[in-house]
């Protein structure tokens, strides 16, 4: 029987009751509990089940959930009648801070206050029948939006010696998307104020809480211990390579092709695999993210379901102003090529603007790449450095980087003199070319460097790059758009390569203007001209069969925000 598709509903109870499409995960239960971590801190991306999991766990667990076995009938976890007795007989604390997204520190604190302070009214019976004295008296009339500092770390605490007085038991508690907060302190510039509040309540929870059983926290990152969670050392960190819980948050292979058989999509199976597979968790390969597949079996269409929510903003400006290496990486993972990086997966926000090895990481735990493979090396010091191979994950994500790249050209009149300057680069006509690009480079080159670091010497630099990923974006389909490779006896800047060898091809050199080595822009584009001759760039299209006819090599000069561009043939 076909079940109803509801994409986005992440209440398990709701899920259940209403029969609606369900892909069976109460494994987690199991494993969860059988590992018996004090704390766990599971890091995936977003839209891969994280909320609805953390309701199952809740529906499981908590003692208002008592006598609603029903729930879990026909699931993996109820055929063992030992899981069976410990439905409902746990005091559950469960909040989310998934929509404390504010672009102030002060409206995100409101917003956790509020969060905090509905715990205590769906708790209110229970906490107030166990308050004894006082202190405990005084302390929950101070539960509110206005609620200082100190109130809001201990709330959590409190909540859970005043339940589990109430039921006798130590409480569990599930935390979902904590670093929701932090991601939006970091985006808006009130990192260091969130942090120090966040870093006291999670301490308050989880570490100095003799309340407490056994708890769960789920977000997209590992944030570093030394950012966050230097006073907790009870806490199980499990990532996307982590073998834990593999196939507890979204689809393996198998679950999404039975879904497919049922819903009459049997024959889109690779056309699926290519679109929507391609994530790794541990040893786990071909998982599926459930937003997409969802959405899909509700429609028959190949759309960019999971890249059109929200949450892409950060990851855009990140690539937007990053170095010139980290755009040279975009553009070998836009070609299906591999990259080899070092980093940790414990993500130090304040370092994203200097880190390369950060943003490849936080894109890691985003879901954006996947690892291929882990190469490790014994080093000086004893220990181990770990290489790892990175790939983008599908066909999905891949469009989506696209997207970003068309975006950076997107405002109305940069957009025009863009594909104006495409059109006359494909034309050889070099008048129309100068025309159109300092116009591009004057409405762009800021905006390349919009980091926190812009300089003179990086904003030709950053331009150039992203140039040239929308280059490899807008002219994929006829050409192979490479930069920065050895030719003949150096590296070229750009290279065109036409995919039928019969079009015309393009060397294109870019150089600063440099009034030390020479008088006026025209000897700079002189001197770019000379090099791409002196070093015989032109021998890599030569051996790809491309007559020197149709070599055309431009020589860009740059000063500031004005561009001269001179051009010469292969002789």
């Amino acid at each position: 029987m076909r079940l109803n598709l509801a994409t986005g509903l992440q209440n398990f109870e709701k899920i259940r009751t209403e029969k609606v499409f369900y892909i069976d995960k109460s494994n987690f239960i199991k494993e969860w509990w059988d590992r018996k971590d004090d704390i766990t801190l599971i890091a995936r991306p977003r839209r891969f089940g994280k909320t609805l999991n953390m309701s199952m766990l809740e529906c499981f667990f908590s003692t208002k959930y008592a006598g609603r076995g029903d729930l879990f009938e026909k699931l993996s976890v109820w055929d063992d009648e030992e899981y069976r007795k410990l439905q409902g007989t746990y005091p559950v604390i469960n909040l989310s801070f998934a929509d404390v997204k504010a672009t102030a520190y002060e409206s995100a604190r409101e917003m956790i206050c509020q969060i905090l302070a509905d715990v205590y009214t769906i708790n209110y019976d229970e906490i107030e029948a166990s308050v004894k004295t006082d202190a405990d008296k005084m302390f929950l009339k101070k539960i509110n939006l206005d609620m200082n500092d100190n109130i809001a770390k201990q709330s959590i605490r409190k909540f859970s010696e005043l339940l589990s007085t109430y039921y006798k038991k130590k409480v569990i508690i599930l935390m979902d998307e904590y670093d929701t907060p932090l991601i939006e302190a970091y985006t808006h510039g009130y990192w260091k104020e969130m942090t120090e509040f966040m870093r006291g309540l999670f301490n308050a929870s989880f570490k100095s809480n003799p309340s407490l059983y056994r708890g769960v926290m789920t977000g997209i990152t590992r944030i570093s211990k030394e950012s966050m969670f230097s006073d907790l050392n009870n806490l199980k960190v499990c990532t996307t390579t982590s073998k834990e819980y593999a196939s507890c948050f979204g689809f393996t292979e198998e679950e999404v092709f039975s879904s497919m058989d049922s819903y009459g999509y049997g024959e889109q199976k690779e056309a699926v695999k290519r679109w929507y597979d391609g994530f790794i968790f541990g040893n786990q390969k071909d998982m599926y993210n459930p937003w997409s597949i969802t959405n899909y079996l509700a429609t028959g269409k190949f759309e960019n379901y999971w890249i059109n929510t929200s949450g892409n903003g950060l990851v855009n400006q990140l690539i937007m102003e990053g170095s010139r290496k980290i755009k040279e990486q975009m553009e070998d993972l836009l070609t299906g090529k591999s990259i080899f990086v070092q980093l940790d997966e414990e993500i130090v926000y304040n370092q994203l603007d200097d880190s390369d090895e950060a943003i490849w990481s936080l894109l890691l735990a985003s879901g954006y790449l996947k690892v291929m493979n882990v190469i490790e090396e014994d080093n000086e010091f004893g220990g181990i450095d770990r290489t790892y191979e990175l790939e983008l994950t599908n066909v999905e994500v891949m469009q989506m980087f696209a997207k970003f790249i068309r975006g950076w050209f997107h405002k109305t009149k940069v957009e025009e003199n863009y594909n104006e300057f495409i059109s006359s680069l494909l034309q050889n006509n070099v008048k129309r070319m100068n025309t159109f690009m300092n116009k591009v480079a004057l409405e762009t080159i800021s905006f390349f460097d919009a980091g926190n670091k812009p300089s003179d010497y990086a904003e030709p630099e950053r331009f150039y790059h992203g140039f040239v990923l929308g280059m490899l974006v807008e002219l994929k389909k006829r050409y192979e758009v490479l930069s920065n490779r050895e030719s003949g006896y150096g590296r070229y800047d750009v290279m065109l390569i036409p995919k039928d060898i019969k079009e015309n091809a393009y060397i294109l050199e870019f150089k600063v203007h440099d009034p030390d080595e020479e008088k006026t822009l025209e000897d700079t584009v002189a001197a770019a001209l000379k090099q791409i001759e002196d070093k015989k760039y032109e021998t890599t299209l030569i051996e790809k069969g491309v007559k020197k006819d149709k070599i055309f090599c431009y020589g860009f000069a740059f000063e500031g925000k004005k561009v001269l561009i001179g051009e010469r043939i292969i002789l």
